[in-house]
Parts: structure tokens; sequence; C-alpha cells
């Protein structure tokens, strides 16, 4: 069951899109099981971080990125990958963290709804 976003929603997806480096949940999983240490962060609400997240995510939700963000995340160079339940809400969070200074921020396009349907393992 997709979700049907509005238009003007869409139109900031693609304008943040137009701004941010994108990967896909295939490149982070193969990256996982070569053993790199990733930062990932889930920019879902609570809730959805609670049900099910990526292996070794932290949650940092988008309604508290920005006032979260330096704290957690005080590296502004570091390679952050954002994710959230299909890469719309990720690909927002990702050009607010560029536009915080953050240099190496990349949104996993397909979210977590991708990693699920490719199996992939999740932790709760």
């Amino acid at each position: 069951m997709a979700v049907q976003h509005s238009p003007r929603f869409l139109a900031i997806v693609t304008d943040a899109k137009s701004r941010i480096r994108e990967t896909n949940v295939d490149a982070v999983k193969a990256r996982l099981d070569e053993g790199e240490k990733l930062t990932i962060v889930d920019v879902r609400e609570e809730s959805e971080f609670a049900r099910d997240h990526v292996p070794g995510a932290i949650h940092l939700g988008k309604g508290v990125l920005e006032r979260d963000a330096e704290q957690k995340l005080p590296d502004l160079g570091t390679e952050i990958i954002l994710y959230c339940g299909g890469g719309f809400r990720s690909a927002l969070a990702a050009d607010n963290l560029q536009k915080m200074g953050y240099t190496n921020v990349v949104s996993m396009d397909g979210g977590i709804r991708d990693w699920r349907n490719r199996g992939y393992p999740l932790t709760s």
C-alpha cells in the first residue's frame, strides 16, 4: 500500500533531491557486509524506529534533527547515511544538514521499505 503524497510535498522533495547525494539499500547493505563502520541515522518518528530499524542505526527524528544534530553528530565531515520510510523525509533531512554545514550527507533512497522488501536484517 503506497502512500499518496501531496504535490507540494513532492515538489519540495524534488527540490531537495537536486542538491543532495543519494545511495540505495543494496549499496548500504554491501558496505555493512564488508564490515564498514557507518553512521546511519533513522529520521523517522520514534514509534517507527521502535518497531524496527536498520541494525546499528541511531534515531534522530526529522522533527528534532536540526535541534539535536550538533550534539549527536559533532563531526561535520563524517559520512552520515540518512533513511526514512521511502527516501523522501531523509532527502529533506539531508538538505537541511547540508545547510547546517555537514559536508558528507547521503540519503538512502527507498528507505526502510526497500530494506524490508529485500529481507535485510532489522532490529527492534
